[in-house]
C-alpha cells in the first residue's frame, strides 16, 4: 500500500508528532508511504531524517503549491489513497479533486464545530472516511452532520519508552538545574490561552508555602508565554518557573520530571499527557475535550478543574503522599501501552485504509 499524507503545517505540535510515528510505523509495516510537507517544516525535517519519502511545497500560498504536488503524485496511479493530516492539507487536496481519482481521508483532533461556508462544505463532502483522534471529535462530527459511517475512531498514540535510569534522570535534571531535593511538576503545551499554564503559576505559588522546593517547568512557545512569564514575576516565582521555549528533545523534558500536570481547557485527546503517562509520571489532567476517555481520576490521574485552586489542591495531594504517585505513574504507565501506543495507532490507521480500499 502506498498513502500519501498530507501535512501543511510549518510548527511542530501533536498532529505533526502523529503524522510522523505514523509514517515511521508503516515504512516498518513495509508500507512506502509519501509524505507531502512545506519546505523547512519541522515535520519534513524529521520525517528525511528517518528515510521517508518528502515533497516539500513551497511556504508561500502552499495550498495552492500543494495541490499542485499532489497532482503530480497521483499521475502515475502508484498512490493508492490520500490522508489529510490537518485543516490546509484538506484544503489543497480537495483543490487537487483528489476524491475524484482515489479515496481521500482527513484526520480530526478538534471538537470546534465544522464551519459552514460553501467551501468549507464542499471540502468536507470530498472526505471518504474521516479519522477522528476520540469519541468527544466522532460525536462533535454527528452533530455537524457527518454520517457515523464516514467517521472511524483512532485514538492518538506514543511510543512507549524505555524505564527512566538513574543515570538519566540525573543528566535530565542537571540540564535544567534542578536540585535533587526539588519536586519538579512540568508541562508541555502550546502557549494559547485555552491551554491554562497560568493556573499552574498561580497554583504553584500556593503550593510553594507548604512546599518551598517545588518547581515549575512549562515548555512550548506560543503568543500567551510573554504573559505567563510576567504573571510568575508578579508572584515573585521567577526562579522557580522555567520557561525555555521549544524543546527539541522531548525525551530530557519527561527524564527530569516528578509529575506531568496539564491544566486544559479545551483538549483533542492530549499527547503530551499521554506521553507522560508512558513515562509512569503521576499526572495532574482536567477531562475537558476527549481528555476524560484519556485519565481515570484516583487510578490513573489525579484529575482537576481548569482553575488555580483545584490544580492546588491536587498538586499538594501528590506532594504529600509518595505512595500515590508511584501507584498513579505505574497505573499510568499500563493504560498508555494498553490503550494508546503509536503501535496500536498505526495498526488502527491501517484497518481504516483497508476498509476505504476494500
Amino acid at each position: 500500500m502506498i498513502p500519501l499524507i498530507v501535512d501543511l503545517e510549518t510548527e511542530w505540535r501533536g498532529g505533526q508528532s502523529q503524522a510522523l510515528l505514523l509514517l515511521k510505523g508503516l515504512y516498518e509495516r513495509g508500507h512506502a508511504a509519501e509524505l507531502v510537507a512545506a519546505h523547512g517544516s519541522s515535520l519534513a525535517h524529521r520525517a528525511k531524517k528517518l528515510g521517508i519519502y518528502v515533497h516539500t511545497v513551497s511556504r508561500g500560498a502552499f495550498r495552492l503549491s500543494a495541490a499542485s504536488a499532489i497532482r503530480s503524485q497521483l499521475a502515475d496511479g502508484r498512490i493508492e489513497l490520500v490522508h489529510a493530516n490537518e485543516a490546509h492539507a484538506l484544503t489543497a487536496a480537495w483543490l487537487a479533486q483528489v476524491h475524484r481519482r482515489v479515496p481521500l481521508l482527513c484526520s480530526r483532533r478538534i471538537g470546534f464545530p465544522l464551519r459552514k461556508n460553501w467551501v468549507s462544505k464542499a471540502r468536507y463532502r470530498s472526505v471518504q472516511r474521516f479519522i477522528a483522534n476520540s469519541k468527544n471529535v466522532a460525536q462533535s462530527l454527528m452533530d455537524c452532520g457527518i454520517a457515523a459511517e464516514r467517521i472511524a475512531i483512532v485514538n492518538e498514540g506514543v511510543e512507549i519508552p524505555e524505564r527512566i535510569s538513574p543515570a538519566e534522570r540525573k543528566a535530565a535534571r542537571q540540564k535544567w538545574h534542578i536540585r535533587d531535593d526539588d519536586f519538579l511538576f512540568g508541562c508541555a503545551s502550546a502557549f494559547v490561552p485555552e491551554k491554562g499554564q497560568r493556573h499552574l503559576i498561580q497554583a504553584l505559588h500556593t503550593v510553594r508555602q507548604e512546599f518551598p522546593n517545588s518547581r515549575l517547568l512549562l515548555v512550548g512557545e506560543g503568543r500567551c508565554r510573554g504573559e505567563v512569564r510576567d504573571l510568575a514575576k508578579r508572584l515573585g516565582l521567577e526562579a522557580s518557573v522555567l520557561l525555555p521555549g521549544f524543546v527539541t528533545n522531548m525525551h530530557y523534558f519527561y527524564c527530569a520530571l516528578d509529575a506531568f500536570v496539564f491544566p486544559s481547557e479545551f483538549e483533542g485527546l492530549g499527547t503530551a499527557l499521554q506521553a507522560a503517562m508512558a513515562y509512569a509520571l503521576p499526572a495532574i489532567s482536567t477531562t475537558r475535550g476527549a481528555l476524560a476517555e484519556v485519565v481515570e481520576h484516583e487510578r490513573t490521574a489525579l484529575v482537576a478543574q481548569p482553575d488555580p485552586e483545584s490544580f492546588a489542591a491536587a498538586m499538594l495531594s501528590l506532594l504529600r503522599d509518595n505512595a500515590l504517585q508511584t501507584r498513579l505513574g505505574q497505573a499510568a504507565r499500563e493504560e498508555v501501552a494498553r490503550r494508546f501506543s503509536s503501535d496500536l495507532m498505526t495498526e488502527n490507521t491501517l484497518r481504516v485504509y483497508e476498509q476505504v480500499l476494500a
